[in-house]
Protein backbone atom coordinates (compact mmCIF):
# COMPACT_ATOMS: atom_id res chain seq x y z
CA UNK A 1 0.00 0.00 0.00
CA UNK A 2 1.35 3.30 -1.09
CA UNK A 3 1.96 5.83 1.56
CA UNK A 4 -0.02 9.55 1.89
CA UNK A 5 3.25 10.73 0.46
CA UNK A 6 3.23 9.03 -2.55
CA UNK A 7 -0.87 9.07 -3.08
CA UNK A 8 -1.14 13.09 -2.79
CA UNK A 9 2.17 13.15 -5.39
CA UNK A 10 0.34 10.42 -7.94
CA UNK A 11 -2.83 12.66 -7.71
CA UNK A 12 -1.35 15.63 -7.88
CA UNK A 13 0.07 14.42 -11.22
CA UNK A 14 -3.13 12.99 -12.53
CA UNK A 15 -5.53 15.09 -11.64
CA UNK A 16 -4.17 17.57 -14.27
CA UNK A 17 -4.35 14.99 -16.89
CA UNK A 18 -7.68 14.52 -16.08
CA UNK A 19 -8.86 18.68 -15.84
CA UNK A 20 -7.01 19.04 -19.64
CA UNK A 21 -8.82 15.97 -20.96
CA UNK A 22 -12.15 16.16 -19.53
CA UNK A 23 -12.51 19.98 -18.90
CA UNK A 24 -15.98 21.50 -20.04
CA UNK A 25 -15.22 23.91 -23.14
CA UNK A 26 -16.95 27.00 -24.22
CA UNK A 27 -17.39 27.37 -27.72
CA UNK A 28 -15.59 30.55 -29.15
CA UNK A 29 -19.50 31.72 -30.16
CA UNK A 30 -21.27 30.92 -26.88
CA UNK A 31 -22.70 33.72 -25.01
CA UNK A 32 -20.22 34.04 -21.96
CA UNK A 33 -20.38 36.18 -18.66
CA UNK A 34 -18.47 39.16 -18.04
CA UNK A 35 -17.21 38.44 -14.33
CA UNK A 36 -19.46 41.20 -13.08
CA UNK A 37 -22.43 39.72 -15.20
CA UNK A 38 -21.62 36.61 -13.47
CA UNK A 39 -21.51 37.46 -9.90
CA UNK A 40 -24.74 39.24 -9.88
CA UNK A 41 -26.21 36.40 -11.62
CA UNK A 42 -24.79 34.30 -9.21
CA UNK A 43 -26.22 36.80 -5.96
CA UNK A 44 -29.29 36.61 -7.61
CA UNK A 45 -29.58 33.06 -7.59
CA UNK A 46 -28.45 32.30 -3.92
CA UNK A 47 -30.74 35.37 -2.58
CA UNK A 48 -33.77 35.13 -4.99
CA UNK A 49 -35.48 37.83 -6.80
CA UNK A 50 -34.21 41.45 -6.08
CA UNK A 51 -35.53 45.44 -6.74
CA UNK A 52 -32.96 47.63 -8.78
CA UNK A 53 -32.14 49.45 -5.48
CA UNK A 54 -31.80 45.93 -3.08
CA UNK A 55 -29.13 45.33 -6.23
CA UNK A 56 -27.40 48.54 -6.04
CA UNK A 57 -27.03 48.41 -2.58
CA UNK A 58 -25.48 44.92 -1.96
CA UNK A 59 -23.19 45.61 -4.93
CA UNK A 60 -21.99 49.17 -3.33
CA UNK A 61 -22.96 50.31 -7.10
CA UNK A 62 -24.72 53.17 -8.13
CA UNK A 63 -28.45 52.45 -8.74
CA UNK A 64 -27.57 53.74 -12.86
CA UNK A 65 -24.89 51.08 -12.86
CA UNK A 66 -27.31 48.36 -11.99
CA UNK A 67 -29.59 49.60 -14.17
CA UNK A 68 -26.69 49.66 -17.34
CA UNK A 69 -25.99 46.13 -16.25
CA UNK A 70 -29.36 44.70 -15.99
CA UNK A 71 -30.51 46.29 -19.37
CA UNK A 72 -27.41 44.12 -20.94
CA UNK A 73 -28.46 40.60 -19.02
CA UNK A 74 -31.94 41.17 -20.17
CA UNK A 75 -30.64 41.70 -23.75
CA UNK A 76 -29.09 38.63 -23.78
CA UNK A 77 -31.91 36.62 -22.20
CA UNK A 78 -30.21 36.18 -18.68
CA UNK A 79 -32.38 37.87 -16.26
CA UNK A 80 -36.02 39.66 -16.39
CA UNK A 81 -38.11 42.20 -14.95
CA UNK A 82 -41.28 41.61 -13.62
CA UNK A 83 -43.58 43.28 -10.84
CA UNK A 84 -43.84 42.31 -7.22
CA UNK A 85 -46.84 40.39 -6.98
CA UNK A 86 -46.96 41.78 -3.41
CA UNK A 87 -46.46 45.89 -4.48
CA UNK A 88 -46.87 46.29 -8.00
CA UNK A 89 -44.96 49.72 -7.41
CA UNK A 90 -41.53 47.14 -7.04
CA UNK A 91 -39.83 45.59 -10.11
CA UNK A 92 -37.92 42.60 -9.31
CA UNK A 93 -35.17 41.56 -11.45
CA UNK A 94 -34.67 37.56 -11.46
CA UNK A 95 -33.39 34.84 -13.55
CA UNK A 96 -34.83 33.16 -16.64
CA UNK A 97 -34.71 29.82 -17.57
CA UNK A 98 -32.07 30.56 -20.24
CA UNK A 99 -29.90 32.27 -17.28
CA UNK A 100 -30.43 29.45 -14.67
CA UNK A 101 -28.73 27.28 -17.73
CA UNK A 102 -25.66 29.52 -18.33
CA UNK A 103 -25.48 29.47 -14.07
CA UNK A 104 -25.56 25.60 -14.24
CA UNK A 105 -22.90 25.58 -17.50
CA UNK A 106 -20.42 28.04 -16.05
CA UNK A 107 -20.23 25.61 -12.53
CA UNK A 108 -19.65 22.22 -14.94
CA UNK A 109 -16.07 21.36 -14.85
CA UNK A 110 -15.85 18.54 -16.44
CA UNK A 111 -17.49 17.67 -19.58
CA UNK A 112 -20.44 15.16 -19.67
CA UNK A 113 -19.44 13.95 -23.09
CA UNK A 114 -16.04 13.13 -22.74
CA UNK A 115 -16.44 11.97 -19.12
CA UNK A 116 -18.82 9.61 -20.75
CA UNK A 117 -16.66 8.57 -23.52
CA UNK A 118 -13.97 8.18 -21.31
CA UNK A 119 -15.91 6.06 -18.40
CA UNK A 120 -17.32 3.92 -21.91
CA UNK A 121 -13.49 2.44 -22.31
CA UNK A 122 -13.81 1.09 -18.57
CA UNK A 123 -15.19 -1.99 -17.21
CA UNK A 124 -17.97 -1.74 -14.75
CA UNK A 125 -15.35 -2.62 -11.41
CA UNK A 126 -13.25 0.38 -12.47
CA UNK A 127 -16.31 2.59 -12.99
CA UNK A 128 -17.55 1.49 -9.17
CA UNK A 129 -13.95 1.68 -7.90
CA UNK A 130 -13.26 5.22 -9.33
CA UNK A 131 -16.86 6.44 -7.88
CA UNK A 132 -15.89 5.18 -4.43
CA UNK A 133 -12.48 6.30 -4.35
CA UNK A 134 -13.50 9.90 -5.63
CA UNK A 135 -16.78 9.99 -3.29
CA UNK A 136 -14.38 8.67 -0.16
CA UNK A 137 -12.16 11.85 -0.68
CA UNK A 138 -14.75 14.18 -1.18
CA UNK A 139 -16.38 12.98 2.27
CA UNK A 140 -12.78 13.02 3.73
CA UNK A 141 -12.46 16.84 2.82
CA UNK A 142 -15.72 17.72 3.87
CA UNK A 143 -13.85 18.70 7.81
CA UNK A 144 -11.11 20.27 6.53
CA UNK A 145 -10.68 23.95 6.59
CA UNK A 146 -11.11 25.83 3.22
CA UNK A 147 -7.86 26.86 1.54
CA UNK A 148 -6.21 30.31 1.75
CA UNK A 149 -5.97 31.77 -1.03
CA UNK A 150 -2.77 31.74 -1.55
CA UNK A 151 -2.38 27.92 -1.54
CA UNK A 152 -4.65 28.07 -5.51
CA UNK A 153 -2.70 27.93 -8.52
CA UNK A 154 -3.01 31.31 -10.37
Amino acid sequence: MANVSSLVDDIARLYPAVYERLHARWDKNDPRPSPESLAVMQHLWASGPLTMGEAARHFDRALSAISELTDRLEARGWIARSVDSRDRRRILIWLTDAGIALLQRTREVLSREALSAALQRMDEHQRQQLLQGLSALVEASRSLPPPLESDHEP
